[in-house]
């Protein structure tokens, strides 16, 4: 192994994209500046501001919240709350979340565990066996969203962190342009207007790829779940995940690549394609873009389908 190129300790690890060579110390502090970098730009939280963090106990929400909880732990001023959604998957969940109230109570985080059975009346096994036509990932994720917002949004969250690293921010990016969705590609994280009623998104990682997360966590201990959802391989974005990843390996940087022209080119697009007026969901109550909310649709389905 080669030595870091900071120091004259053997590296751990070589980060193709730019061919450094980097000790455990020096990788460590090469992950740590990126996403502090990232949460400065994406707003200073003020003097009392709550900031949850979704936590689903895997090692990218996970590192979010060890990241957070370090830097946030020296300013008493701002509270943190995890938030960890219990989606009702059977030999998965439960394993995850016990991680995530592990942690918390050792760093002593508050921390709160929402349902979709207690909130919504249904779990994701139960949309999983009710057919084909009910995709779980498409559901989870609506409900998911839904269901962190109001909680979020209850507990006066400034913000809400998410996990997002640089492999779904760029899949993301793709798909959206792939499938011709400009205006879906203007309302991705991280917010930077405040629509009333929704809690704006912080992406602390969204430039780290995902194996230095995998390797960072692992370095400094965190713990997590090393496990997919059962349900993934139904996920509709693992196609595009294989392309990113397919382009990376023959050009190193793509990812990268993929969401610096995002950032360069949001401005014009957000000017171009305004925020929508949001309604109020004749149903729940929630902000949506029609009379219906998408969570109160999907569940009409699936109460349909019963």
């Amino acid at each position: 192994m080669a030595k870091c190129q900071k120091c004259p300790k053997e590296a751990i690890t070589h980060i193709n994209y730019s061919g450094a060579d980097l000790c455990e110390e020096h990788f460590i502090q090469f992950v740590e500046k990126r996403a502090q970098k990232e949460i400065k730009q994406q707003g200073r939280l003020s003097k009392g501001s709550t900031l949850a963090i979704a936590v689903s106990g895997g090692k990218d929400s996970m590192t979010t919240l060890s990241i957070l909880s370090d830097i946030f732990r020296r300013n008493k001023d701002i509270n943190l709350v995890a938030l960890s959604v219990d989606e009702g998957i059977r030999g998965y969940r439960q394993n995850t979340i016990d991680k995530v109230t592990g942690f918390c109570e050792e760093q002593e985080i508050e921390f709160e565990i929402l349902s979709f059975k207690g909130e919504f009346g249904i779990v994701m096994d139960q949309v999983a066996e009710s057919g084909e036509e009910h995709r779980p990932c498409t559901y989870c994720g609506v409900l998911r969203r839904s269901l962190l917002n109001r909680r979020a949004r209850k507990l006066g969250a400034t913000k809400i962190a998410l996990g997002h690293n640089l492999d779904d921010m760029s899949q993301t990016i793709l798909m959206n342009v792939v499938n011709g969705d400009v205006q879906r590609l203007v309302r991705l994280g991280p917010h930077v207007k405040v629509q009333k009623g929704l809690v704006p998104r912080m992406l602390p990682l969204r430039t780290i790829p995902e194996d230095e997360i995998k390797l960072y966590a692992e370095l400094k201990k965190i713990p997590f779940l090393d496990k997919h959802c059962p349900y993934r391989s139904k996920a509709h974005r693992l196609g595009f995940l294989k392309i990113i990843n397919d382009l990376e390996k023959e050009t190193p940087g793509t990812k990268h690549s993929i969401v610096s022209t995002y950032d360069q080119i949001i401005e014009p697009l957000r000017a171009h394609y305004p925020p929508a007026e949001l309604k109020v969901c004749e149903k729940c109550g929630e902000p949506s873009m029609r009379d219906v909310c998408k969570a109160c649709e999907l569940l009409s389905k699936i109460t349909q389908h019963k």
